[in-house]
């Protein structure tokens, strides 16, 4: 029996080497020159793969998609990635913030790790293969530096990616495939990505680029320490990512978010506005919030930028917008600059094992599925969990049915 996997990312891999293991030819199909490309990219600055939390804190992460990312995780955890990790010869770390590391820290070793085991054990890969949809018959179509061919498969699993990074395969030119078929779609959007703001000409001409440390973010009751940088268009960073999905959909229904700074997450209020109201003597307010509250630089041009001139005549104000300045959000940024997108296939066309409903035999596993996740080794937590089950469910169906695919 024959599987054809569309996408070579972590998702289609591990669904590559589950059907392998199964006893099943496996054939791996990319548009792109080689496998894992944005894999690759996203382990250039250090590969977190997962995170090592207790598991009941780790799927809460997940948010409103946990109902449909939970099945999948417990079925393999991020105990178990680290564990098959470890198999392929690659040691891995926990690092302060609980963030989970290769040794070497970079996507490339373990990349070729993998492929050399799955190569080993029969998986063929086939690169410069754009996938069409089907034909008639039901054959794939796959377009080639040749031209056209075809492809039959008794099961067939499109790990495609989502919608970011077009130039790493990433393109969500599968989406209106699907859309023809009759598959539940939602359209793509960006998540952990920047927002854009409104700054003045001179926040831009001398802090983009900067970063804004340390700060706690809060939107609603979410609160999220992390990175944070300012950028010529508005904010990007760790996290704001965090807080991305929630953001974004208050931007689709009102227009605009408001997000709150911390920028002296160490203070208290009360200690803030003593250390406002003490003499200062000759000095500037500027130098009064430097000497004072070490608070200077990109934080200070942040307060100018944002609160009304009588805030700094006031220290109770001026305490209270150093505690929670407002900054407001008008737009995400281009869905191509983001790390991932949401949207994609809806779980609701899917059966248990990832199996699309109306079309037996064919399984969607990865980014395509329509979950969010903060950075942090939840985005691949989730995407090699969901391969997992996809392959075994292409199994289980392969077994039950013991047939080719109808058209």
């Amino acid at each position: 029996m024959r599987v054809a996997i569309i996408g070579a990312g972590p998702a289609g891999l591990m669904a590559a080497e589950v059907l392998a293991a199964g006893g099943t030819r496996v054939d791996v199909f990319d548009a792109m020159p080689s496998a894992g490309r944005k894999f690759l990219m996203a382990g250039k600055g250090g590969l977190n793969i997962t995170h090592a939390e207790p598991f009941e804190a780790f799927i809460e992460r997940y948010g409103d998609s946990r109902p449909w990312v939970e099945p999948l995780l417990r079925e393999f955890p991020p105990s178990r990635l680290r564990e098959w990790m470890h198999g392929l010869g690659i040691e891995s770390f926990v690092g302060t913030s609980g963030r989970v590391f290769p040794i070497e820290m970079k996507a490339a070793p373990l990349l070729r790790a993998w492929l050399h085991r799955l190569r080993q054990s029969g998986v063929r890969l086939h690169m410069r293969q754009r996938w069409l949809g089907w034909d008639e018959s039901g054959a794939l179509r796959l377009a080639h530096p040749e031209g056209e061919s075809t492809h039959q498969a008794d099961a067939v699993v499109l790990a495609l990616g989502g919608g970011s990074w077009a130039r790493l395969g990433s393109d969500g030119a599968w989406l209106p495939l699907l859309q023809q078929q009759g598959v539940a779609v939602a359209a793509l959007q960006p998540s952990n990505c920047g927002f854009e703001c409104a700054w003045s000409d001179f926040l831009k001409t001398r802090f983009a680029g900067q970063p804004i440390k340390p700060v706690v973010v809060q939107f609603g009751e979410q609160r999220v320490q992390g990175e944070l940088m300012l950028t010529d268009d508005g904010l990007e960073g760790g996290a704001i990512y965090a807080l991305a999905s929630r953001l974004r959909q208050a931007i689709a229904a009102q227009g605009e978010a408001w997000l709150t700074l911390d920028l002296l997450p160490a203070h208290a209020q009360d200690a803030v506005e003593h250390a406002l109201k003490q003499g200062r003597g000759s000095r500037s307010l500027a130098e009064h919030l430097r000497r004072k509250l070490n608070l200077h630089g990109i934080k200070a041009a942040l307060l100018r930028e944002c609160l009304p001139a009588e805030a700094f005549t006031h220290a109770a104000q001026l305490a209270a917008g150093i505690k929670a300045l407002r900054v407001r959000l008008l737009a995400t940024r281009p869905m191509d600059e983001a790390i991932s997108t949401a949207g994609g296939v809806m779980f609701g066309a899917l059966d248990e094992r990832l199996m699309l409903k109306n079309k037996p035999g064919v399984f969607c596993a990865g980014e395509m599925l329509d979950w969010d996740a903060p950075t942090g080794g939840y985005l691949l937590s989730a995407c090699f969990a969901s391969g997992y089950v996809a392959g075994q469910g292409a199994l289980g169906f392969l077994h039950n049915t013991g047939r080719a695919l109808t058209p």
